[in-house]
C-alpha cells in the first residue's frame, strides 16, 4: 500500500540520514520514478523532507524533525532489534516485516540511545547450529550481557572441562554475544587471543569499569561466529558412524554431526549415511535423539550402547 510506502520511506530518511533516491528505491523496492514521486507527495502533506542535488546529494528531513510512532522504552526496542538476526529473519519469511519494524523503533527514539541500541543489536546473533548440540541451561547472561553492550572488560568464573566448581576466574575482552543450538556462547579474547565461552559454564560474571579492548571498526558477529565454528569442528578427530535414518529425520540428523561423509538411498523412505561425530559420547547423545527413526550399523560397540540404553528404558517403563 501507498501509505505504509511513504511511512518507510520517512522512516528510512529519519534513522539513516541523507539518502540517494536510487538507495530509497533499492530499499523500497520500487522505480525511482516513484521514490520522486512519493517525495513530492510527502512534501505536500507538510513533512519537512529536501534535495540536495550533486555526486554525494539526496533527499533528507530537516533537522529536529522526529516522529512518535511506539510507545516502547529503550530496553523494548533493544529487544526486538537484537531479535532481528539476518538469518531467522529470512529463514522465517519476514525479512521485509522486521526491517520495516525496526526503522519503526529507531525513529522512534531519541539520536543517543538509537544509536546505542544499534550498536547493541550488531553484537548479538542467533544461529540454528551449535559447536556440538545438546541440551543445556544458560549461565548468568544478564550480567555478562550487559558488559557486552555496554564494552566494558568481564571478569568470569569459568567452569572448563575437567575443572572442578566452581571454575576460575578470567579476564575477558567481549565481543558478542550468540545463541546457538539451543544454548548461548560469549565471544571474547583473551590477552589478545580468540575465545568462545558456552555461558552455561559461566558461574559468575562481573563488568569491570574499564572498556573492552575490541576490533577497530566494529564485529560482524554473525560471521565471527561462523568462522570459530568452522575452526573447532576442523581441530576435532572425526568418529565415523554408519547410520540408517528415516528421510524425514535427515536434516535432524546432519545438524547433530560434525560431518557427512556419504549418503545414499536404502529402502523406501529410509537413508544410509555416513556420518562424523566427535566421539563415542557424541554420536551416542546424537543418535538417541532420533528413536526409532535411525539404527546404527557401525561401529558396532555404539549399537550395542545403544541397545542396551534402549533395553534399560523398556525395563524402566514396561508395558501393561
Amino acid at each position: 500500500m501507498r501509505a505504509d510506502r511513504l511511512l518507510a520511506l520517512m522512516l528510512l530518511l529519519r534513522s539513516r540520514g541523507r539518502l540517494s533516491a536510487a538507495t530509497l528505491a533499492r530499499e523500497l523496492e520500487v522505480s525511482t520514478r516513484t521514490v520522486l514521486r512519493d517525495v513530492e507527495a510527502l512534501s505536500s502533506a507538510g513533512v519537512p523532507i529536501y534535495a540536495e542535488r550533486g555526486r554525494a546529494g539526496g533527499f533528507a528531513l530537516l533537522p529536529g524533525f522526529t516522529t512518535d510512532l511506539t510507545g516502547l522504552t529503550p530496553d523494548e526496542a533493544l529487544a526486538l532489534l537484537t531479535a532481528g538476526s539476518r538469518s531467522d529473519a529470512a529463514a522465517l519469511g519476514m525479512a521485509p516485516a522486521l526491517a520495516s519494524a525496526m526503522r519503526k523503533v529507531l525513529a522512534a527514539m531519541p539520536d543517543t540511545r538509537r544509536d546505542a541500541a544499534t550498536s547493541a543489536a550488531e553484537r548479538v546473533a542467533v544461529r540454528r547450529a551449535g559447536f556440538l548440540r545438546e541440551a543445556d541451561a544458560d549461565g548468568p547472561i544478564d550480567a555478562v550481557r550487559d558488559a557486552v553492550f555496554a564494552g566494558s572488560r568481564l571478569r568470569i568464573r569459568y567452569l572448563a572441562r575437567g575443572e572442578a566448581a566452581p571454575g576460575r576466574w578470567r579476564t575477558v575482552d567481549p565481543i558478542g554475544l550468540v545463541s546457538a543450538g539451543g544454548r548461548w556462547y560469549l565471544l571474547a579474547t583473551r590477552d589478545g587471543a580468540d575465545r568462545t565461552y558456552r555461558m552455561s559454564r559461566i558461574t559468575d560474571a562481573v563488568s569491570l569499569d574499564e572498556p573492552a579492548d575490541r576490533p577497530p571498526g566494529g564485529v560482524d558477529v554473525e560471521r565471527l561466529w561462523d568462522e570459530r565454528r568452522a575452526r573447532f569442528a576442523a581441530s576435532l578427530t572425526p568418529w565415523p558412524v554408519s547410520v540408517r535414518v528415516l528421510a524425514a529425520r535427515r536434516d535432524e540428523a546432519v545438524r547433530t554431526a560434525l560431518a557427512v561423509r556419504g549418503e545414499r538411498p536404502d529402502t523406501p523412505g529410509w537413508l544410509r549415511m555416513d556420518l562424523d561425530y566427535d566421539g563415542p559420547q557424541h554420536a551416542a547423545t546424537a543418535l538417541w535423539r532420533l528413536g526409532p527413526d535411525a539404527e546404527v550399523l557401525e561401529p558396532a560397540p555404539l549399537r550395542a550402547q545403544l541397545a542396551e540404553r534402549a533395553a534399560a528404558m523398556a525395563r524402566r517403563y514396561p508395558s501393561g
